[in-house]
Parts: structure tokens; sequence; C-alpha cells
């Protein structure tokens, strides 16, 4: 009977997976066969357990960083994401303090703020996109 329950909840987890593919039962459902095999085998319940949350575990820990990585390895940066990095000219002299400033990169203009407060930048310097606060792109000299 045991056996039956944990297949229950294996397919249980792997629908909920399916469902929202967010790489979060998976690993337990791995664990969850594990005990099933146990249970068949005729393993105690106290190890059948044990050994769904070792195996769970094992699983989390050892296999999901590397699936991670594969799976976003083609993903699309969004458009903030994007611009981290790019290399923009100040427009209007950047002066965190009387909140002025403004940059043009990729051929938009950009609200600016220097990564540092202290840090004036003059127009026509060239700067580098480090961060994205909300409309405003945060820079420093390049």
């Amino acid at each position: 009977m045991d056996a039956i329950i944990w297949l229950g909840i294996v397919i249980v987890l792997i629908i909920i997976e399916i469902v929202t593919l967010g790489l979060t039962t998976i690993w337990f459902a791995g664990g969850a066969l594990a005990a099933c095999i146990a249970a068949l085998l005729g393993a105690a319940l106290p190890i059948q357990a044990a050994l769904f949350l070792a195996v769970s575990v094992l699983l989390l820990l050892f296999t999901r960083p590397l699936a991670v990585r594969y799976l976003n390895r083609n993903r699309t940066l969004t458009n903030v994401e994007s611009m981290i990095g790019r290399q923009g000219v100040v427009l209007e002299a950047i002066d965190n303090l009387r909140e002025q400033g403004q940059v043009r990169i990729g051929g938009l203009e950009w609200m600016a703020r220097a990564a540092e407060d202290t840090d004036k930048i003059p127009e026509g310097t060239a700067v580098e996109v480090v961060k994205i606060d909300g409309v405003k792109a945060i820079v420093k000299r390049k």
C-alpha cells in the first residue's frame, strides 16, 4: 500500500511541475520515486521517508544548479536587463545633487544619474550603464 501512495505523490508532483515549469517539485518527485521503490522492496516506512528526504535534498543540491544554468542559457534578456553594460554619451551634465542628467544609449534618451553621488559627469562624456533604477540609467564614466 505504501508504494501506491508514493506513486501517487510522484504523479502529483510531476503534474505540478508540468503546470508550473518552475523546477521546484521535480526534485521531490525523484525522492518520492526512490521511496516508492524502497516500499516495493519491503522497506519500513521510516526508511522510505528518510530515503525520500535524502534523495530529494541530494537532487536539489547537485542537479538543480546544472539544470538552471542549462535552461537559462537561451533566455532572452528584457529591455532593462539588456541595457546593463551598454555604452552611451552624456547629453546633459549629470549631477546627482541637482537631480539632473541625461544620456543617449543606443539611440534612446534616458534620464541619468551617476553611480557615485559625488561624481559630476560633464556633457559629451562616454559612460557605461551599471544599473537601471525605474526610468533612470545609473552610469559611470567609461
